[in-house]
């Protein structure tokens, strides 16, 4: 009988091992430093999410190639992108897929009080432009080509950070800034301190809606891997969706205090978030929900050229929930 009862203790052991094995390794959440990440904060501390690791961390990636990189040696496995990288690497076969849209646009060209609103106004101008080749420049470049104009036409300044561009605009070395939130949020800031006041001139969300018909632009998910997936089960991505909506009302209800945790993180001023985080078009939506949504940016985007998205619109094993 003795033997039989160990028998049997060992055989649940065994079965338990791989739950608890998921439960011991960390949960990281990669994001940019940028209003998305808040949710990620918020839901970091979900109850929810212990039976599926023991402790969740967020951590934050600087550049697009530095997250790039960390998805492709498999460092990050839970990570904030720009919605077309989780298709373009989906694509690739880098075992990627996008577990829903945490945005419906950030991105704003930012000018003088007064001496912009409309893209047209923009010709002949110096505009800063962050991360050439990526995301804010790809949109541009839409929504510049929907309005007849073309690149030329502007004296486009690349910079290598939305930070760069800030300081280019308040330097008056521009005449335009294309920012994201919260760039948007600090430049009009500090503008008006120094008695020079900037404003959110154009809102490419609204030129999107007026060029496609489509009021949401999903800019940017989490994505997820397959190492994620077997780290904490399908089930565990599904509670992460769930503490991500949870966050959602989080950050809504008391953007202040969610804000103060993730300053030092950030490396921004906690105010600064709180302040950006009401108009950077927060939601938490499943990314299946937001196909229609998604495949109309990726066809857009692939318009220019296929190889953005990794040559096609990616499938139904693209979507994670």
């Amino acid at each position: 009988m003795l033997d039989r009862r160990r028998f049997l203790a060992a055989s649940a052991a065994t079965i338990a091992l791989p739950h608890l094995a998921r439960a011991a390794e960390p949960l990281v959440l990669w994001g940019p430093p940028a209003t998305p990440g808040l949710l990620l904060i918020a839901a970091a501390k979900d109850p929810a999410l212990k039976p599926f690791a023991e402790s969740v961390e967020v951590r934050i990636w600087r550049t697009p190639d530095e997250m790039r990189a960390g998805v492709a040696s498999g460092g990050m496995k839970a990570v904030v992108v720009p919605s077309y990288v989780a298709a373009n690497l989906h694509n690739r076969g880098l075992g990627i897929r996008l577990a829903n849209v945490l945005t419906h646009g950030l991105l704003q060209v930012v000018a003088p009080a007064g001496t912009v609103s409309t893209l047209a106004d923009l010709k002949g101008k110096r505009v800063a432009v962050p991360f050439k080749n990526d995301m804010p420049d790809f949109l541009f470049r839409r929504m510049l080509a929907a309005q007849g104009l073309k690149p030329e036409e502007l004296n486009i300044d690349y910079s290598g950070t939305p930070p760069e561009a800030v300081q280019l605009l308040l330097g008056g070395r521009v005449d335009a800034a294309l920012l994201s939130e919260p760039a948007t949020s600090g430049v009009i800031m500090m503008s008006s301190m120094r008695g020079k006041p900037l404003e959110r001139a154009i809102d490419l969300r609204k030129l999107w809606a007026a060029a496609t018909g489509r009021r949401n632009l999903p800019q940017a998910g989490l994505a997820v891997t397959d190492a994620l997936t077997r780290q904490i089960g399908t089930e565990g991505i599904a509670a992460l969706q769930r503490a991500l909506e949870v966050a959602l009302g989080t950050v809504a209800a008391d953007p202040s205090a969610v804000a103060y945790e993730a300053g030092t993180l950030f490396q921004l001023p906690a105010p600064l978030l709180a302040l950006a985080a009401p108009v950077s078009n927060l939601v938490a939506q499943p990314a299946s929900a937001a196909r229609p949504d998604l495949e109309a940016l990726f066809a857009a985007l692939a318009s220019d050229d296929p190889r953005i998205i990794g040559g096609k619109l990616p499938g139904d094993s693209f979507y994670a929930l």
